[in-house]
């Protein structure tokens, strides 16, 4: 089956992802299979790791066009999702083994990266926003 609604598969959630919430729940699912004692930071990045090579196999042989219409197939926008939700979940308990604050980090990090790289000027108008032509 084959959708192009807005480039991507219709999605039955619509609420904003509470990640206080998911991580007690990956917290309670670990702990109800003893799996607690594996869940080392280092053990858990790894496992990202694994989880983010992955989603890139699935693009790993497709030109850059093909990539970009991968997820309109639904088996592969399937395969594209769990491969996604797996590097969400094991991120999230990253940073709830090491206490950071998802949010707020990611806040952080546009705020640096917004001034570590800077728009060109030539793609601003006199208003501080991008040109309508600029990419």
């Amino acid at each position: 089956m084959k959708v192009a609604i807005g480039g991507a598969l219709p999605c039955i959630y619509h609420r904003a992802m509470d990640v206080a919430d998911l991580q007690a729940r990956l917290r309670r699912f670990a702990a109800e299979r003893d799996w607690d004692r594996y869940h080392a930071p280092k053990n858990l990045a790894m496992a990202l790791a694994v989880e983010a090579a992955e989603l890139a196999e699935i693009f790993q042989w497709l030109t850059e066009d093909e990539s970009r219409r991968a997820h309109l197939d639904a088996r592969t926008h399937e395969r594209i999702a769990d491969e996604v939700a797996d590097v969400l979940l094991y991120l999230l308990q990253v940073a709830d083994k090491c206490g950071v604050d998802v949010e707020i980090a990611a806040r952080r990090k546009l705020e640096k990266n917004a001034v570590k790289h800077p728009p060109p000027a030539s793609a601003l108008t006199d208003a501080g926003r991008r040109a309508p032509d600029s990419p």
